[in-house]
Formats: C-alpha cells, sequence, structure tokens
C-alpha cells in the first residue's frame, strides 16, 4: 500500500497560506534587530543583516525555507532523497543543484552564499564530509543546523549518530522559528507551525482507538540485501510517529538506524512493516521495488504475518527523517493503517 499524500499536502499549504494572510490583518511579531545571534547546535552565530544568498544542505532544511516564503533567497540546494513538496516543483527548479548527495565544500563556496543551512552534521560538522562550520566562518559565511541533528544527540564517531534523547516536533519548530527570525519572517513561521500542528493531532484521532494494540518496524534500507537492514531506533523521527500514533516500536536502541537481522526481526513480530520509499540509489534497497521483492522471496521475511497479510505500507524515506516530514509520516501510516482495518 503507498501512502500518497498529495492532496493533503495541497490542502495543507493552503491553510498556511490563509494563515499567514489573516496574520497580515493581526499585530505583526516583532521584527527581527540585528545584528542577530543565536545559540545553534552548541556554537553562537550571528547575522548582521537578512541573508539574501543562502545555499541549503539538505532537502528538508530546504523544503522549510520554500514553506517560509524564501525561495528567492536560494541559490543553491543539495541532499535530495525524493522530490521537493507538492507545488514547489517550479520554484525548486529554477535553483542550482549542486549534488543529489553531497556536494563539495568549493561548489557550495561558488554561490557566494551569505548563509550556509545543514540539514545534518553528516555534512557541515565537526566531522563533515562537506565541511566544518569554521571553514565556512572564515570565509564570512554563517553555518545553521537542523537543531534535530545535534539536540540529544551524538554525531561523533561517524555513521548516522546516536540519540540520547527522544526526538520531538518541537526541535524542527524551533529550526523553522530560528529561521523565520534570521530572515525577519516570524510571522509565517507561526503560520507554518500551527498548521503542522493542527496537522497531527487530526492524524492522531483517525485511529485513536487502535492505541497500544499495534507494533511496528520501519526498514530505511540495506547496504547489501544479505545482510542486516537498517530499522528505526526507538528515539528518532519513527520512534516520534509511533509515539504518536499508540504504535510500539519492536526495536529497542538508541541508535538512529541500527542493522537488525531478519530472524531477530521476525521473532519481534510487529504487525506492520513501514519500508521507505526514496529516489537516491546509494544502496540496492533504497529501491522500493527491491524491498518488496526480498520481503516475498527471503525465506525468512517471508514467513512474517505482516507481510503474508500484506501490511507492508510504503512512506516517504524523508518522514522517517527528523524533518517537517514527519508529520506527513504521521498522516500516511495512520490513513494506511486505518485503510488495512487495523485500527479497530
Amino acid at each position: 500500500m503507498t501512502l500518497s499524500l498529495a492532496s493533503t499536502l495541497r490542502a495543507g499549504f493552503c491553510a498556511i497560506a490563509l494563515a499567514a494572510g489573516g496574520l497580515a490583518g493581526q499585530a505583526a511579531a516583532a521584527e527581527t534587530s540585528y545584528p542577530l545571534t543565536l545559540t545553534n547546535c552548541g556554537r553562537q552565530v550571528t547575522f548582521t543583516k537578512e541573508p539574501t544568498r543562502t545555499v541549503s544542505i539538505g532537502q528538508s532544511s530546504t523544503e522549510i525555507l520554500y514553506l517560509l516564503g524564501l525561495s528567492d533567497k536560494v541559490v543553491g540546494t543539495a541532499v535530495w532523497l525524493g522530490p521537493v513538496l507538492k507545488g514547489y516543483e517550479e520554484v525548486n527548479a529554477k535553483i542550482d543543484r549542486l549534488a543529489d548527495n553531497d556536494p563539495s565544500f568549493e561548489s557550495v563556496v561558488a554561490k557566494k552564499p551569505d548563509l550556509v543551512t545543514a540539514q545534518f552534521q553528516w555534512h557541515v560538522g565537526p566531522e563533515g564530509v562537506v565541511a566544518k562550520p569554521g571553514q565556512f566562518e572564515e570565509l564570512g559565511i554563517p553555518v545553521y543546523t537542523s537543531p534535530a541533528d545535534c539536540i540529544g544527540k551524538n554525531n561523533t564517531g561517524g555513521g548516522d549518530g546516536v540519540r540520547h534523547s527522544v526526538f520531538t516536533m518541537d526541535l524542527i519548530y524551533q529550526e523553522i522559528r530560528d529561521l523565520a527570525a534570521i530572515f525577519n519572517v516570524q510571522d509565517r513561521g507561526e503560520a507554518v507551525v500551527a498548521d503542522l500542528k493542527k496537522r497531527e493531532e487530526a492524524a492522531k484521532a483517525k485511529i485513536a482507538s487502535a492505541d497500544g494494540k499495534l507494533s511496528a518496524v520501519f526498514w530505511f534500507s540495506s547496504a547489501e540485501l544479505d545482510i542486516d537492514p537498517y530499522v528505526a531506533g526507538k528515539n528518532g523521527a519513527p520512534g516520534y510517529i509511533m509515539s504518536a500514533l499508540g504504535i510500539r516500536n519492536v526495536i529497542d536502541s538508541e541508535e538512529e538506524w541500527p542493522t537488525v537481522g531478519w530472524e531477530t526481526i521476525a521473532k519481534a513480530n510487529p504487525t506492520m512493516i513501514v519500508a521507505g520509499k526514496m529516489e537516491r540509489r546509494r544502496f540496492p534497497a533504497d529501491d522500493i521495488a527491491v524491498k518488496h521483492t526480498f520481503l516475498e522471496t527471503d525465506p525468512v521475511a517471508s514467513l512474517m504475518p505482516a507481510v503474508k497479510e500484506k501490511h507492508v505500507f510504503e512512506m516517504d524515506a524523508q518522514a522517517m527523517n527528523p524533518t517537517i516530514r514527519t508529520i506527513e509520516g504521521i498522516e500516511a501510516l495512520a490513513d494506511a493503517v486505518s485503510a488495512a482495518g487495523l485500527a479497530k
């Protein structure tokens, strides 16, 4: 079952636009007074004026800028897992995509940015594969990193990091509000946050009767099909999605995406398998069709009741990361559980 929410997303964008329009007639939020200094991922970041040339390394950070009406301030993007948010295709097509995955430091600097936003410290952080924040700051370019990837999380030592504190959407709301303050569009930021909160509550109400009765495993990908898959630990975005809907995660790990064997997963007997769907093709199992074929033919996975009963649901991989799409994931899974009759 594919979790398609184009119509819901379009409705959400309309709601944001209406909310922003309504705010225009009210008292506006306090305007930003520059220089503005923010504490971001343990660093002090100062903005002397509103940025006009932003390079966004990470799809979620890029989409937040678009939702805030700041596409005209974006001169380059990178790190894409799937299509841009519905309604922003034309806008996104006009902006230079530096790389589908990791851009080079040189390609970012060549755009002459006065702000670099990063979704993951993996790209721009203490061990960043693109650069360390200091490399940009030496050139007078401030770096803003999504709080969702550093607060309550340890990214040292490579990999996807270990999340010691449970992720909540408050970290995404902080990013939205921070970026709104940096660009002096606070009213737009509050409208976006209000819409996301409203959508989450509506999705939770849809399957409230299933609270505590269901379990799941989220499968992001696998480096190779004959080795253990990357599945969601308990503290990341999938954990938040499951907690919001009253669904138990059968994986008890603080790692963001631990590798767990299919024999162990089968013994846990999850009610459903949520499979990540993405355009990225770094690993064979990035392809959702490959995931389905594996589940149907693997001697262990194919015997799982979730597979036999066709309770394998596709989800946009962006929703599985701590992003604005996490709300979309909650909506999508609630719809799938309801359609499959699991919410009785």
